[in-house]
């Protein structure tokens, strides 16, 4: 998820865990805590473009770091608050807010590899990355607490803000069964055989869904909203294995497969090669030069083809939020 719900997330699991003895400095611990696991960003700064996105998640969201780095920090913070919380009561603030930042990031398209060096992600893709529907109540939560100092009442706030929030990852798990069975019905009606199928939400709402279907030749991409009236219908994209070869032998296209967990097409423009993972969907659908919200060129150098991630531009990010928020009101 975006930084600011991880950090309101990692307050709200401080102040659960030791806000009693550390009141608002329970604030600027789990604000921290939220966000260690996410500082992979920073180290992906100076790793190649590919490499940096393939540790995104990786060991930095994993159960066996959490289990070493818990009582290292547990350690620290106990000498430094040494008249306010112990040993075990800090080490277990650190679990519970580094382990919940995983929980939470599992529900996303992206999903984490909570069990490294494994390399499956887990991802239930039932949530967009940000979700102000999800965000805003630990906010109001976190504000009533840092304005009261009484134990029971910011006990009470953080509680409701935490239940009220889960409530909608619930929910968003049950929206999403609803969504694929929808896909799964069109599909059969229309005598499509598939291998295989993803479905996730769409940026900021659990209205309107995308799914990915993988066929013989072609990855299918539909949408559905929950207030549609009219037949789902699917767009093809050939899986262009050809194309492929070309590319065989790249450690950078060895890389993004793995990275895309098998979703991706490549596609040829103007004798550059394309990398397009394919579930996040398109920024544009013009059927001449589609435009994959995360695509990579093969850049040509003295050391062969490197793959360099295609810039996108606010606007596309604009014309793909007024897109969704069209289509999401119904077919």
């Amino acid at each position: 998820m975006d930084s600011l719900t991880q950090i309101a997330l990692g307050i709200a699991v401080a102040e659960v865990c030791a806000g009693k003895k550390l009141k608002n400095k329970s604030f600027l611990y789990g604000a921290i805590l939220g966000t260690i696991p996410d500082l992979d960003i920073l180290i992906g700064l100076f790793l190649n473009p590919v490499d940096g996105v393939l540790i995104h998640r990786g060991i930095s969201h994993s159960l066996l770091l959490f289990l070493f780095l818990s009582p290292f920090l547990g350690w620290l913070i106990s000498k430094i608050e040494k008249k306010n919380i112990n040993f075990l009561g800090a080490t277990s603030m650190v679990f519970w807010c580094l382990f919940t930042h995983v929980l939470l990031d599992m529900f996303t398209s992206w999903g984490t590899q909570i069990l490294w060096p494994l390399s499956h992600r887990f991802a239930l893709k039932t949530i967009f990355v940000i979700d102000p529907l999800y965000t805003i109540p630990l906010l109001i939560a976190l504000l009533m607490v840092w304005r009261t100092k009484e134990v029971v009442l910011r006990k009470k706030y953080i509680i409701r803000g935490l239940l009220i929030s889960s409530a909608y990852l619930l929910l968003s798990c049950f929206i999403k069964l609803y969504a694929l069975n929808q896909f799964e019905k069109a599909l059969t009606k229309q005598g499509i055989n598939y291998s295989e199928i993803i479905v996730k939400p769409t940026a900021f709402n659990l209205i309107l869904w995308n799914a990915n279907v993988s066929t013989t030749e072609n990855y299918l991409l539909g949408d559905y909203s929950l207030f549609d009236s009219q037949p789902i219908s699917f767009k093809a994209y050939a899986k262009n294995i050809n194309l492929e070869s070309k590319l065989k032998g790249n450690s950078d296209f060895e890389k993004l497969k793995k990275v895309s967990e098998g979703w991706y097409i490549i596609s040829k423009q103007k004798e550059n090669l394309y990398f397009n993972d394919l579930r996040f969907g398109l920024l544009n659908d013009n059927p001449k030069q589609p435009q994959f919200a995360f695509s990579y060129q093969f850049i040509p150098t003295n050391s062969g083809l490197k793959a360099v991630e295609v810039t996108k531009e606010k606007r596309d990010g604009k014309l793909l939020l007024k897109k969704i928020f069209k289509r999401l009101k119904g077919n």
